[in-house]
């Protein structure tokens, strides 16, 4: 599997919606009926053959076919092997899936209808965006994911689609969403005096050695010594990430190294969380066996509540900004851009400079420069990018809802947090609890206006 948020979630590139629910609540499906249209019934004794592909929900005039369940079922299953969650009986998953994708189709039904636009050359920039976060080219992401059996047309689409979402969904949601200093002192104090897992934030890593259905005990115990020569080296020294591009057979190792990512501790596993409850950030956990096979756990970061502890790795970067508008068109600031940075590159241009000159905001009169940062500042599509470069490296254009940006990063640090930059994070993290909770209020409604006929059930 392809390493990226947006990918192993289903390709959902939106900072507060995933297009699938987090693994750790789909052993919880609940689904409610739900307005226009009568949920679909398994019928036990039915053998009517049918056909390779069918209609299983139409949302408003569109198909859902079974089809594009089964793509996005192969998906999530692959997301929970990798955590090491058992899987949820089939049908269950199904028709959790079926939920999530007529949700989707509504929204960007919406999206559409209010004219929401993602052009090629976005679609180009976000395409580049991921291999670049994968450490490969355009080439080798689309072999890697043709080998994962998603056509490079189908990822593309799925990336439109989930611009298309994101965008939608910053136009409709950013203005709602306010955190006043009260709810801030509130927040840090139910984080100070909480047990909740939910409070706790942790980014793992992992080696999994897999365990195959129905193994023999001497198969398993053979399994379990390998499982424990790997953890052997790991305590010896040897770099964990190359560990696991060799030996991890979870989905997504060669490419991730490993790494899970951050995450609230109640949405991994519970076995994960008790194996790694008592370790600081680099510390090994012994073997863990869950229904996937063996697992060494590494604790990369671990954090209270989205705030972390004393230090953070800041980031001082900065960038060129162009406004698209009536006499700018985003294609045309997009190539004024990467002229720039030809010229920047060939030593023809200064970066300052070109700020002073050409950035139409505040930043402009330091030479574009943004200062020493902490993680979370910025925009996802910013920072994302920005975090990939190197000391010195220029980014391409990239766009965000405030035009498009050229970022060159210029230096990273650690450095310990102050009061206030702690208030700041503590702010920027209950914004997106806001985010979530005002997301999901409006992706029901969305749904809600939609109208859904139930056809056969996937399978």
């Amino acid at each position: 599997m392809i390493k990226h948020r947006a990918f192993v979630l289903c390709l959902a590139l939106a900072a507060h919606g995933v297009a699938l629910v987090p693994a750790a609540q789909a052993q919880g499906l609940r689904v409610s009926p739900q307005l226009g249209g009568s949920r679909p019934a398994a019928r036990a004794n039915d053998n009517t053959p049918r056909s390779a592909d069918y209609i299983v929900a139409v949302v408003n005039s569109e198909p859902i076919t079974n089809n594009e369940v089964r793509s996005r079922m192969v998906r999530f299953e692959q997301q929970l092997t990798q955590q090491g969650t058992p899987m949820p009986p089939r049908p269950e998953l199904a028709l959790q899936v079926l939920e999530r994708l007529i949700s989707e189709k509504a929204q960007l039904q919406l999206a559409r209808e209010t004219g929401v636009k993602v052009d090629e050359v976005t679609l180009d920039q976000a395409e580049q965006n991921v291999a670049r976060q994968n450490q490969i080219d355009v080439a080798e992401l689309r072999r890697r994911i043709v080998a994962d059996g998603v056509s490079p047309a189908q990822f593309r689409e799925d990336l439109r689609n989930q611009l298309l979402l994101t965008r939608l969904r910053d136009r409709e949601l950013e203005a709602r969403v306010r955190v006043s200093d009260l709810e801030i002192d509130q927040y840090i104090r139910e984080l100070q005096g909480s047990s909740d897992a939910s409070a706790v934030e942790l980014n793992l890593a992992q080696i999994l050695i897999a365990v195959p259905e129905g193994a023999t005990v001497p198969q398993v115990g053979a399994l379990q010594e390998r499982a424990q020569r790997v953890l052997d080296r790991a305590r010896a020294g040897e770099d964990f990430a190359k560990l696991a591009r060799e030996f991890s057979e979870a989905p997504g190792a060669a490419a991730s190294g490993g790494i899970v990512g951050l995450r609230s501790a109640d949405r991994y596993p519970p076995l994960f969380v008790e194996a790694t409850q008592s370790l600081r950030e680099g510390g090994l956990s012994n073997l863990v066996r869950s229904g996937a096979g063996f697992h060494v756990l590494k604790v990369v970061e671990k954090r209270q509540g989205g705030v972390p502890g004393a230090n953070v790795v800041q980031s001082n970067a900065r960038h060129i900004l162009l406004r698209p508008g009536p006499e700018l068109t985003e294609a045309a600031a997009r190539e004024r851009l990467s002229a720039f940075k030809k010229r920047i590159e060939a030593g023809q241009a200064d970066f300052a400079l070109l700020a002073r000159e050409n950035s139409q905001d505040a930043s402009s009169r330091n030479g574009g420069d943004l200062g020493w940062t902490n993680p979370g500042v910025f925009l996802p599509e910013f920072e994302d990018t920005m975090n990939a470069l190197s000391p010195g490296q220029v980014s391409e254009p990239v766009v965000s809802r405030f035009g498009v940006h050229l970022i060159q990063l210029l230096e990273r640090r650690e450095a310990a947090l102050s009061q206030r930059e702690q208030r700041d994070l503590a702010r920027g993290a209950m914004r997106e609890k806001k985010l979530d909770e005002a997301y999901a209020s409006w992706a029901q409604d969305v749904r809600g206006r939609a109208y859904v006929e139930y056809r056969e059930p996937p399978l």
